[in-house]
């Protein structure tokens, strides 16, 4: 008898773990290798925040809190979703949650039956397809490409709804593009999203503070889609706080007391410890944590200079987030070095074995053309990624 579900079976390894494994791995046995694979950023956290959490565990913050969070972080939430987003929702629409992750998975699991479709925008963050498996439903995929800017247009999405649409889960700013919809764009999906009330939008704003251009908006702006929507938001990026899972639901009141009844009988509350730290990161003025955006988009600007010299490689600059996901589809079907690349998964790992260089494949992305860099790396380590890189293509193209 088999042992394991069928639901788990279901279920991938994430190739962002598989590739920054093998990266791990090939260090250990003393080779060289840059790794560019994670999306993590490289600075440490905020001393006002770390000293918050000292002081949380001096003030013997160590029991359960409420299962949605506490009071004073749902406020905070509140406040910082108003100055930062105008949006509105009170504290009991928000549930705080152990990383944006676990926000995501509780919103799919108080809406998805088995059967219903999620629809996904290509690329999308490896775990999207993976939690809609989980859930018993079947992700919808809508491709788009380095042409269209990565994005999907309205007309594409009205084609897409139909009776079995439960949901359409998104991220902007996007892992893994680094682009993002712009408000006229969003209004446009919101317009179409509206006319059907049984779709939940899913908007995933992780990425929203680094930013290099115009400040992002959120699909949760339009009036004729907020009962419909479900903001997602969290800790990880912007205040470097990855390992601390504190991430948040903004949803309509249905719904968010759905997702305090899931999360309730799988975790409960979220660390308590790191939540009274984020209060003091989002009650803390924005600015003050502007450093690391200034860095990334350094490191961007940097990155952006020499991945274009790269041979068969065509790239768009990134508005926002850490990532470069160039279009590597003129090696597709190449044979190189004695290896075929029938995918994008095919020369990541061509570039890790003979570069040493860890990137991650696009076909869990829902791009299977693509390769995603994380530029969360110095700059001697890009300079050096990108020389390697261009070298192996040159002698081998």
């Amino acid at each position: 008898m088999d042992k394991l579900s069928d639901r788990v079976k279901r279920l991938g390894y994430s190739q962002t773990f598989v590739m920054s494994n093998k990266a791990r791995e090939m260090k250990a046995n003393g080779i060289d290798v840059i790794s560019l694979t994670l999306g993590e950023p490289d600075f440490d956290v905020p001393d006002n925040i770390k000293q918050a959490a000292f002081d949380a565990i001096n003030e013997n913050y160590s029991h359960y809190s409420p299962v949605p969070g506490f009071l004073e972080l749902r406020q905070a939430i509140s406040e910082k979703l108003k100055r930062d987003n105008q949006l509105d929702y009170k504290p009991t629409q928000i549930c705080v949650s152990n990383g944006a992750k676990q926000a995501i998975i509780n919103v799919l699991a108080a809406i998805v039956n088995d059967g219903d479709e999620v629809i996904l925008p290509t690329p999308y963050w490896v775990s999207y397809d993976e939690m809609v498996k989980m859930m018993g439903g079947n992700s919808v995929m809508l491709p788009t490409s380095y042409v269209t800017d990565f994005k999907i247009t309205a007309e594409q999405l009205e084609e897409a709804i139909n009776e079995k649409t439960k949901a359409i889960l998104f991220s902007s700013p996007c892992n893994p593009s680094g682009g993002y919809y712009t408000y006229d764009e969003l209004k446009s999906l919101a317009k179409v999203i509206a006319k059907y009330p049984h779709v939940t939008v899913i908007s995933d704003e992780i990425y929203e503070y680094i930013n290099y251009e115009t400040k992002t908006a959120s699909i949760a702006q339009f009036p004729e889609v907020y009962e419909q929507t479900a903001v997602i938001n969290g800790m990880s990026k912007a205040f470097a706080m990855t390992g601390w899972r504190i991430g948040y639901s903004a949803c309509p009141e249905w719904l968010a007391k759905a997702c305090e009844k899931v999360q309730g009988q799988m975790t409960s509350g979220a660390n308590t410890v790191a939540q009274r730290a984020s209060i003091v990161a989002l009650k803390t003025d924005p600015s003050e944590y502007k450093y690391m955006i200034d860095a990334f988009k350094e490191r961007r600007d940097l990155m952006y200079d020499l991945i274009k010299e790269i041979p068969g490689f065509k790239v768009l600059l990134p508005k926002a987030a850490f990532y470069f996901f160039p279009d590597i589809s003129y090696y597709i079907g190449k044979t190189l070095n004695g290896t075929e690349i029938k995918d994008a998964d095919d020369f990541a790992m061509f570039i890790l074995e003979n570069a040493h260089v860890g990137c991650v494949g696009g076909v869990s992305f829902g791009s299977p053309e693509c390769i995603r860099f994380s530029y969360a790396a110095s700059e001697e380590e890009l300079k050096e990624a990108m020389k390697r890189i261009k070298h192996l293509l040159e002698t081998v193209s």
